[in-house]
């Protein structure tokens, strides 16, 4: 079999394979090289335990790029999305509930419930949110500009973007300034008035940051989670029938159908460098892979710090790459059920629409602040913020008939516990979450067959994702756009010829959405 390949990606995540299958599309022979047994970093279906097929790490799907499923087939290789209609239940502790969905009758009428003013405010806050979407969104397929450069071409776009921005108007200039650079909490509290919407909504402004609603940057987090589509309808989130490895099972099938090879329990240990120029990887056995171009889907420290050696890379360079911010606050638990949780909000026996999306466990945003400011000080929270999803409600092929899967995403919880470790806690924890539940669905508790309890530590070990950071890094402003990773090397291109990143540790970072490994495909193939 030969060793020589045009490109040798590191790890097989989705945007690796999106990557690899633009690359094969465009003729181009391409390794692909894995350390765990499956694809998909942290898109992936796992059996965790006999019948239960289990979206481990991410669980619900919008982002993923139009044109990328568009443009390799994936529904012929299986891929197909179960929109979520509702797509949230707020139950709170007085017995009332908030649901929300795409259908906007039924939204009003639920919001109204505690607030008619809000009821009428929110769609124009959801045309606000559109509105700079308009603007926002096209560069998530773009290559940023860098603005050190004094090159025709990428002044060129430079000025592109300012006009284009000058063109949104005043108004909405202000508003997408505020989303890329502020608070999500003073933006909901001058829309809304009640805090069971603003809550709900704020929820979406932290997931995956080790961050409070209250603090800048935390705005865009929120607007990141609402630019998706799901069957071409913006801001629906859904889930992945046969769960979230199904994405990247068929952008691999993708991939191979052009040629593209794909080697699993393959280990990089070292990206191979000669006179400033990228030549291959070793893995960690010895063995040795050659190609012109290596392309690390891995987060930045991993690539720079444990798979090079620092004289191959400039100081400075180095210095910028140690200064991301991997803080990481989230623990996924993964529950196996043998009934749906019965809540007292809304009672009944079976799957009912309260199940089919995102349940929150959020009473308010000062529910969520106290939470952060346990994790601030070391400490997992006393009383963590839970976003629960059951995807057996609307795909029974999960799990054997009757029984559910459901995913805890539960903040927040620190990498570094003081005065403490995750394996004496993590236990500990995952029982605080299931009481916390409990207050609310009588009975969870009893239902619980299985659990998989994942603290950041153990998410670094499975999924290769420093700090357990599972947006390879921070999103706030100053590590986005023409500054991700680095300033200077947001075009997916590194300090070393011929070695190039395409994994959310680049522009347009975290999430389901396979951009970046777009770009970094485009990019690579102008280069020849």
């Amino acid at each position: 079999m030969a060793t020589t390949y045009d490109a040798i990606i590191i790890g097989a995540g989705h945007n690796g394979l999106v990557t690899a299958a633009y690359l094969a599309r465009a003729g181009y022979k391409v390794l692909v090289l894995e350390r765990r047994e499956l694809v998909g970093g942290c898109c992936v279906t796992e059996e965790v335990w006999p019948g239960f097929k289990v979206s481990t790490a991410a669980y619900v799907n919008s982002l993923l790029r139009p044109e990328i499923i568009k443009e390799l087939e994936l529904k012929k290789y299986g891929f197909e999305m179960i929109p979520r209609s509702p797509s949230s239940f707020t139950p709170f502790p007085d017995g009332r509930y908030l649901m929300m969905g795409p259908d906007k009758e039924m939204t009003h009428r639920e919001i109204a419930k505690f607030s008619k003013k809000d009821a009428e405010a929110y769609p124009k806050y959801e045309d606000m949110l559109t509105r700079v979407a308009d603007f926002l969104e096209p560069m998530l397929v773009q290559t940023p500009p860098d603005p050190f450069s004094k090159r025709l071409g990428n002044l060129w776009k430079m000025g592109k973007l300012g006009w284009k921005f000058q063109g949104m108007g005043k108004d909405v200039a202000g508003e997408a300034v505020e989303i890329l650079t502020g608070a999500a909490r003073p933006i909901l509290d001058r829309w809304f008035e009640s805090e069971q919407l603003k809550a709900t909504i704020a929820t979406d402004a932290v997931i995956g940051a080790f961050a409070a609603p209250s603090q800048p940057g935390t705005a865009y987090v929120l607007f990141h989670h609402v630019m998706g589509e799901c069957d071409g309808v913006r801001g629906v989130w859904g889930y992945v029938r046969g769960g979230m490895g199904t994405i990247s099972n068929s952008i691999a099938a993708a991939a191979k159908s052009r040629g593209a090879e794909i080697k699993t329990n393959a280990e990089v240990g070292k990206i191979l460098v000669k006179d400033g120029r990228a030549e291959g990887v070793a893995l960690k056995d010895g063995t040795e892979f050659r190609a012109k171009r290596v392309v690390s889907g891995a987060d930045a420290h991993v690539t720079f710090v444990r798979l090079m050696d620092p004289k191959d890379l400039p100081a400075e360079f180095l210095k910028a790459i140690n200064r991301i911010d991997y803080g990481s606050a989230t623990v996924k638990i993964n529950v196996a059920l043998d009934r749906p949780p019965n809540f007292k909000a809304l009672p009944g026996d079976g799957v009912g629409p309260q199940h089919h999306g995102t349940m929150h466990v959020c009473p308010d945003q000062d529910y969520i602040e106290r939470a952060y400011d346990d994790a601030k000080y070391g400490k997992p929270s006393a009383n963590p913020m839970l976003e629960c999803t059951m995807a057996t409600a609307m795909d029974s092929t999960l799990a054997p008939p009757g029984k559910h899967i459901l995913s805890m995403f539960v903040q927040y919880a620190p990498y570094h516990l003081k005065g403490t470790t995750w394996d004496a806690e993590k236990d500990r924890f995952a029982d605080r979450c299931f009481d916390i539940l409990e207050e609310y669905a009588p009975g969870f508790k009893a239902s619980v067959l299985h659990r998989m309890v994942i603290p950041p530590p153990e998410m670094e070990r499975l999924w290769g994702i420093t700090g357990g950071n599972i947006m390879q890094g921070s999103m706030n402003l100053h590590s986005m756009f023409s500054f991700r990773p680095a300033a200077g090397y947001a075009n997916y291109r590194t300090p070393v010829k011929g070695l190039y990143m395409c994994g959310a540790a680049t522009h347009p970072g975290g999430g389901v959405m396979g951009a970046c490994g777009l770009n970094a495909a485009r990019e690579i193939i102008r280069d020849g």
